[in-house]
């Protein structure tokens, strides 16, 4: 995405004074896209074990349901883009996608499989994004059987101290899981900046957490939000001027494709209090 000039201005004057800036009582929490797609092979077990092999204990992941009813990881509702195999994921069943392998030899992950290398590991922060805009596989009937499975998955085996978070960005499932889960803790996702509009939006599902992009977002909406109670997390995260720009914003949570190298960048320029991962 070209960075408009107003940006970059905005960007150049953070990293000038960064030390300054951050000087408040505010700890950013930092987390893997998709277990740091720009560094692996993206929401693989490869991926999720090296990135939590760096210290990184952060990760937004996908999932979606296998024609059969079980729960795959997967940005893309087809294969073409990351395997050697063609299809569209919620057209097959889970037997047929175990045969399936991702361009860098990896097999698919399934959820269980993520949750089970999770379920011991300490101090965990992990967004399950709830892949159902496609209203074609996830027509409203499905909505209730998909959302149960997603919660009672994640909840057998989430960790006593973990912060495991359902997010989405289609309505449908955050108000079902709301109305039926409500310990859940719950995301909605926005394309666009943060605004009044996606403040009402957040507020009008009875969420107390949004993410949002980071292209177009100020200080002013950040502390406003703050001040409706809600958390903010700001994506996407192409390059540590990015996280460099949201931690200014005051974030509560960024996303990040690099994770790894910006928490080598972050470790020589921020005192370690600030942020975590």
């Amino acid at each position: 995405m070209r960075i408009s000039s107003l940006r970059f201005i905005f960007i150049t004057l953070a990293m000038c004074s960064f030390g300054s800036i951050i000087a408040q009582e505010h700890v950013t929490r930092i987390f893997a896209h998709r277990a740091g797609r720009a560094e692996q092979d993206e929401n693989t077990l490869s991926a999720f074990q090296a990135t939590y092999a760096a210290g990184i204990h952060g990760f937004e992941t996908d999932v979606r349901m296998t024609k059969d009813g079980e729960l795959v990881i997967s940005h893309d509702g087809t294969l073409t883009r990351m395997t050697t195999s063609e299809g569209v994921i919620e057209d097959m069943t889970a037997a047929e996608l175990q045969k399936v392998m991702t361009k860098k030899r990896h097999k698919l992950l399934f959820l269980d499989e993520l949750l089970d290398f999770l379920k011991d590991k300490k101090g965990l922060y992990v967004e399950f994004e709830m892949k159902t805009s496609d209203t074609k596989y996830y027509p409203d009937e499905k909505i209730a059987e998909y959302c149960e499975k997603v919660y009672k998955a994640i909840t057998a085996k989430r960790p006593a101290d973990a912060d495991y978070s359902m997010t989405s960005f289609d309505y449908r499932p955050l108000r079902y899981t709301k109305e039926h889960h409500p310990d859940m803790n719950l995301l909605y996702i926005s394309g666009t900046p943060l605004n009044d509009e996606t403040i009402g939006i957040c507020k009008a599902l009875g969420l107390k957490r949004l993410g949002v992009n980071l292209d177009g977002t100020s200080r002013r909406f950040v502390e406003k939000a703050h001040k409706e109670g809600l958390t903010v997390s700001l994506w996407p995260g192409t390059k540590v001027e990015d996280t460099m720009l949201g931690i200014t914003l005051g974030a509560d949570l960024l996303c990040t494709d690099i994770p790894q190298e910006v928490k080598k960048a972050l470790q020589e320029r921020l005192p370690k209090e600030k942020v975590t991962f």
